[in-house]
């Protein structure tokens, strides 16, 4: 009986995290929480379904066009906003994107942003949960969000967020929007199927290209940015950590694989810091700026930039 009360207890965080009290202070706890892998590993085997469902050019793009939309809801307001406050918008806008940037299944707004300001505080260091230096390559980028210390939001770190309830709601209840979001795809693609004969697409492909691979392109793109931008690149800051500038991460993170100017200067809304270093985020906010969407973008001063390290 007691076990089938851990099985169901264990279940019912998957859509209630709640349930879930505390964490574990020994950042060498390495235990996995098994139950909470199966969906992450469910959706890297659904990958392999697109030998069932083919491939159209419309699911490719909307599965590149998910990609982007979502990856710049990651960086820009789960990262540069929530986390490090490098500008200002309304309630209205931090709601929105928080709800697109849940779609990207990396848990809520609140949990991402608490473990990435405990990452800053103790960054490469024995506290610091995803560091590869600390704790090896694969446990840095996909073990330590599947442990059991790592599972439940570092409330001290986010008070300050912890005053919007619509935040909690989406911090306690991390996967109501994927599930939704998910269901919307297959729809659209079943709509489609029959309205748009033409596009050669129906609800399975759509949603296996548009949910299921685009997502898991996502994760392994912003993982990379704990467990790689840690390991390889060049060091144009000697911080007191081990963070590096990474052109290709920052390609496909647009602009988070600058992340040795992050660490130097973390408060900054551009990571790219000069005009060669590709930052399509900054650029998104810069736009989002001119619509006055947000304001107060904060820069790195030139004197600390260009000060000799």
């Amino acid at each position: 009986m007691y076990h089938l009360r851990s099985i169901f207890k264990a279940i019912t965080s998957w859509f209630d995290n709640s349930i879930v009290y505390g964490i574990e202070d020994d950042a060498d706890t390495h235990s996995i929480d098994w139950w909470r892998v199966v969906p992450f590993i469910g959706m890297h085997l659904a990958c392999f379904a697109v030998i069932f469902v083919g491939w159209s050019w419309f699911a490719v793009c909307f599965a590149a066009g998910l990609y982007c939309i979502r990856m710049f809801a990651i960086t820009a307001f789960y990262h540069r906003y929530f986390s490090h406050k490098s500008f200002q918008t309304s309630r209205v806008c931090q709601g929105v994107f928080a709800l697109i940037a849940g779609t990207a299944v990396q848990r809520g707004p609140l949990w991402w942003a608490s473990h990435h300001r405990n990452h800053h505080m103790h960054s490469d260091q024995k506290e610091d949960a995803h560091s590869p230096v600390q704790h090896g390559l694969l446990w840095s980028h996909i073990g330590w969000f599947l442990s059991s210390e790592n599972f439940a939001t570092r409330s001290g770190r986010v008070k300050d967020l912890a005053t919007f309830p619509e935040l909690l709601f989406l911090d306690r209840f991390d996967v109501v929007v994927p599930i939704v979001f998910a269901v919307s795809i297959f729809l659209f693609g079943s709509w489609l199927e029959t309205a748009a004969p033409a596009l050669n697409t129906n609800g399975w492909q759509l949603f296996i290209w548009g949910f299921v691979i685009s997502t898991v392109c996502l994760y392994h793109a912003t993982f990379s940015v704990n467990s790689v931008a840690h390991l390889w690149g060049k060091r144009r800051y000697q911080t007191r950590d081990h963070s590096r500038n990474n052109l290709l991460i920052a390609i496909l993170t647009f602009g988070e694989g600058w992340h040795n100017n992050h660490h130097y200067f973390p408060g900054s809304a551009r990571q790219g810091f000069y005009w060669w270093e590709i930052d399509l985020t900054y650029y998104g906010l810069r736009v989002l700026a001119m619509l006055g969407i947000i304001w107060n973008l904060r820069l790195v001063p030139v004197a600390i930039r260009d000060s000799p390290q």
